[in-house]
């Protein structure tokens, strides 16, 4: 197995055990498994995802990305969003901006099903926000225009997330 997929692996592996969730699936009450849940309920069952959130919901983008895809979302984490200078978010949560945001949020998705060894695989992908993403791995860290890939490869029953330590936004 080649360094990138062990990390894959890796990754995918840390994100199962804070998620609580295995291959995606839940347990319910009486100890059954659900089917794999959306990319969006996915974000939040794992907890990093809350200013991703609030973003889609006030954005209006949460129906879209529950809808029947395939999806592939480069989702930035709290701790990405924490980076921005201060202010940004709650300025672009203000109903004055949410073109803007809405703008910054489908340039973190792309149309299809695009696993890490797409991604690793391609130069980069036209985004749901009409740009493209830039793609590019060195010594096995994976990034998508500035940001580093920290968890590859979750899956959702309507797509991938991968999981990014920067906020990606379009030129």
């Amino acid at each position: 197995m080649n360094r990138s997929a062990t990390i894959a692996l890796t990754l995918c592996a840390a994100l199962t055990l804070a998620v609580g969730v295995e291959a995606g699936h839940h347990e319910n009450k009486a100890g059954h498994h659900d089917k794999k849940m959306d990319i969006v309920d996915t974000a939040v069952a794992n907890g990093s995802f809350g200013t991703l959130a609030a973003a889609l919901e006030a954005a209006g983008l949460v129906d879209a990305l529950k809808g029947d895809g395939p999806f592939t979302v480069f989702a930035p984490t709290d701790e990405a969003f924490a980076k921005l200078p201060a202010g940004t978010v709650e300025s672009l949560l203000e109903p004055a901006n949410i073109e803007q945001l809405k703008s910054i949020l489908t340039y973190h998705v792309v149309a299809g099903d695009m696993p890490a060894s797409a991604v690793t695989g391609a130069t980069g992908a036209d985004t749901l926000q009409g740009s493209r993403l830039a793609f590019s791995t060195l010594d096995g860290a994976v990034k998508i225009n500035d940001a580093q890939v920290l968890i590859a490869d979750v899956g959702a029953s309507n797509g991938v997330i991968h999981v990014i330590d920067t906020v990606l936004l379009p030129q």
